[in-house]
């Protein structure tokens, strides 16, 4: 991180972030191209560890680039704020920002997609205990990144 005065290193501080915001952005390198893609997540930490769940459908890009496991990036953004001035360059923003790289992949257990798909609800609907019949679950695709690399900074 160039800027490292505005690097957030405190665990609760990230987590309050990371809790608070709805969208996460997965970065993908498509034979040479970048493909990004912005979903709902739900996530877990343990002895601060980041993993982020999401869902989608068993077909297109981001299914057939996860099918196999694959690295991916991510970026989670929010708490902007427009900082006005009287001139054009003089303007800036307040921020706050995660991003970070790790390894996608697909979960195959009926239960495990169950327990992803609570964290997912959790983060954005903040509820947990819906049913998830077998038909929406055999035709889901539920994803997990487990992050290697991460960090946050503010301005």
């Amino acid at each position: 991180m160039r800027r490292i005065d505005r690097e957030i290193t405190d665990a609760e501080q990230i987590e309050s972030f990371i809790a608070g915001e709805k969208i996460i952005r997965i970065g993908f390198c498509d034979s040479g191209e970048v493909y990004i893609v912005p979903v709902n997540y739900g996530y877990t930490v343990s002895e601060g560890k980041y993993t982020f769940y999401f869902h989608g459908a068993m077909a297109g890009r981001k299914y057939e680039l996860t099918k196999n496991g694959t690295d991916a990036g991510f970026e989670i953004d929010g708490k902007y704020e427009l900082v006005s001035s009287d001139t054009a360059c003089g303007h800036s923003a307040k921020f706050q920002s995660v991003i970070g790289t790790g390894r996608l992949t697909l979960i195959d257990s009926v239960n495990e997609k169950k327990a992803a798909l609570e964290y997912v609800m959790k983060q954005a609907a903040g509820r947990t205990g819906l049913e998830y019949s077998e038909a929406m679950l055999s035709r889901t695709a539920v994803f997990r990144l487990e992050v290697k690399k991460m960090s946050c900074k503010a301005k």
